[in-house]
């Protein structure tokens, strides 16, 4: 599982950003001798700098390129371990201290000012062909800028339904499948019939609520930045962007079927209730499976539904990336070592450690990921429905997002301002932010 970085990550790189866009994505920012990590006629070695966390991911991790340096003692991978709080603040710093690791594991939405900074190198050339075969256009397209591939996409979560099986059931509400899911008006219908008892139909944990926003609304053909002819990006908040934000403020603050005081919440700090029975669902990245296995309490049923539809079933993913860093000298070594990682079994082997799901097909199609037990089948069944998320290539982003729609979502939700006032916010003072990174 991927955990949001904290707010304010990059302002601190504008200086260095504004500098670096007038060279081309490939040109290296000063770094270190090529020498750095080859002693005479000795191996080399990379470093592998990763924020996996959960204790299966790790162990994944770690034993993958143990069976690495085994097969390759001329090649030596060197684990670094970060974590995703500050993996970006950490490879800011280690890019312009010219340290920064060899292989970078990291998000997709966390990749563009590094690519459009020079920071990472551009792997379109470098890919072996099996690898470019194997993982979807539409998962490629979340690593690439400008038309040049710098991050592998190789796992990714949808957001999907976690319900109480007997409240949904006692409900009489018709269960959604991957191949029938609920409309919006449905999943909305839904969650005030399971209102009951003290119980909400719903509870958002929308501590983070950017990301949840902007993804389900590509489901209604919202896409809230718009790239112009000339390849400028704006920002708009057009009827299609509005369905999604206005259901969640309406269940909140007209129906009531949903939650207000987990609103202010992050996905783990809503499970307690969850169990105790205060929600009958909650809506979360798939890779939660593993909290609410670990932490239900005995006799607990829950079950995994997937995301209410719009126009299309569709919603936009952040899957988590490797790319090698601009400097590395050492580049095709290390593509070798990310080849053998994410070849098919071993992709397999990430995904069950995160909970996730892989990007690869024939990693897909392992029957050890398609099982009904924890909802699997129901995630790989949603895969193709997975897009790259709205926001993946907008520089200035996350100014945007930690600056003017984080604030102005959650006074909406919380019913403290109204959709026009939020839309000014998000438009207006959107794209004051946006220019600046523009220009």
């Amino acid at each position: 599982m991927r955990h949001d970085h904290g707010t304010g990550r990059r302002v601190t790189r504008r200086g260095l950003l504004t500098a670096a866009a007038a060279l081309p994505a490939g040109v290296l920012l000063p770094g270190c001798s090529g020498t750095r990590r080859r002693t005479a006629g000795g191996p080399v070695t990379l470093r592998f700098q990763s924020p996996a966390w959960q204790q299966d991911s790790v162990r994944a991790n770690k034993q993958l390129v143990a069976a690495w340096n085994g097969q390759h003692p001329d090649v030596r991978v060197q684990y670094v371990q970060s974590a995703w709080p500050t993996v970006h603040d950490q490879l800011l710093t280690s890019f312009e201290g010219g340290e920064a690791p060899d292989i970078i594991h990291d998000a997709s939405d966390d990749l563009a000012d590094f690519a459009y900074g020079g920071d990472l190198a551009d792997l379109t050339a470098l890919l072996p062909p099996r690898l470019r075969r194997d993982i979807p256009q539409r998962s490629w397209e979340t690593g690439t800028f400008d038309g040049r591939i710098y991050g592998i996409p190789f796992l990714q979560e949808p957001r999907v339904l976690i319900a109480d099986r007997a409240k949904l059931h006692r409900s009489g509400v018709r269960v959604p499948t991957p191949e029938h899911p609920w409309t919006w008006d449905e999943f909305a219908e839904a969650a005030q019939r399971l209102t009951r008892g003290g119980t909400y139909g719903v509870a958002w944990p929308l501590k983070e609520p950017v990301s949840a926003t902007l993804n389900l609304a590509l489901s209604t053909g919202g896409q809230i930045f718009h790239r112009r002819r000339d390849g400028r990006v704006e920002v708009r908040f057009d009827a299609a962007d509005q369905v999604v934000p206005r259901t969640l403020h309406d269940q909140v603050n007209v129906a009531r079927s949903a939650s207000r005081t987990t609103l202010g919440m992050g996905g783990s700090d809503i499970l307690p209730g969850f169990f105790a029975g205060r929600c009958a669902m909650v809506p979360l990245g798939f890779s939660y499976r593993q909290q609410i296995a670990q932490q239900a309490p005995r006799g607990f049923d829950w079950t995994v539904l997937p995301a209410p539809r719009g126009t299309v079933q569709e919603q936009g993913v952040s899957p988590q990336t490797l790319s090698i860093a601009a400097d590395c000298p050492y580049k095709d070594e290390a593509m070798a070592f990310i080849d053998f990682f994410l070849s098919p079994p071993n992709m397999v082997r990430l995904a069950l450690g995160d909970w996730m799901l892989p990007t690869g097909r024939e990693a897909l199609r392992d029957p050890a990921l398609r099982t009904a037990g924890h909802g699997w089948a129901t995630g790989t069944a949603l895969a193709g429905t997975l897009r790259s998320a709205p926001a993946q290539s907008v520089r200035g982003y996350p100014e945007w997002k930690d600056k003017i729609a984080t604030p102005g979502l959650q006074e909406y939700y919380s019913g403290a301002i109204g959709l026009g006032a939020l839309r000014k916010r998000l438009v207006e003072d959107g794209n004051l932010v946006l220019a600046r990174y523009q220009r």
